[in-house]
């Protein structure tokens, strides 16, 4: 994938979370553990993301996480609750601040490479990210184009609320709750982020 190419990134977010992020940022699960907040991360995942070490030998608890595109296989297991959360869109000049680490896919799986933007970049595949499914009839081919939908973009600490541009919603509820919480940046709904259209 190219720089030029990313137009946003993305941050699934519990709804009730916003007006907090919105002062202090998307943190890191680390700071985050210190608030009071609504996760919609599967423990299971979590565990493995505490135990995960970048190339610096940070865990993945010290990074907010962004996706190059929402519409994952994180956002289909959550699809029934899609009416609480929002996508975050964030500004792609995140890229340029120091230590963020790009993977090639889910960054929990043993098989996902870690590494600078310049070289992390060249290994996102750009197809399989925005596929419109991970499906396939070969199991191993299938876990591959799964990992790889997954592909982050990892920022030390947090995302500073300036580089929120914006959000993406299910619909009229999800805009109704998410403009109850001061929200003041542009709204788009876009069910098909969200599996539900």
């Amino acid at each position: 994938m190219r720089h030029r190419e990313i137009k946003e990134l993305h941050n699934i977010m519990p709804i009730n979370n916003v007006a907090s992020v919105m002062r202090q940022g998307i943190l890191c699960l680390k700071r985050a553990k210190r608030l009071e907040h609504t996760s919609v991360a599967l423990d299971v995942i979590q565990k493995r993301r505490a135990d995960r070490h970048v190339p610096d030998g940070r865990t993945l608890h010290a990074f907010a996480d962004l996706y190059f595109n929402a519409r994952n296989p994180m956002m289909y297991r959550r699809r029934n609750k899609h009416n609480q959360l929002c996508v975050l869109r964030i500004d792609p000049s995140v890229l340029e601040l120091p230590g963020v680490v790009v993977t090639d896919g889910n960054a929990s799986s043993d098989y996902t490479y870690f590494g600078n933007v310049a070289q992390g970049l060249r290994r996102v595949d750009k197809e399989l990210v925005f596929a419109e499914n991970w499906t396939d009839s070969d199991e191993i081919v299938g876990y591959n184009k799964k990992r790889a939908k997954c592909a982050e973009v990892l920022i030390p600490e947090k995302v500073k609320p300036e580089y929120i541009v914006g959000a993406y919603v299910s619909g009229v509820r999800g805009q109704r709750s998410l403009e109850e919480t001061g929200f003041a940046l542009p709204i788009t709904t876009n069910a098909h982020i969200f599996f539900v259209d």
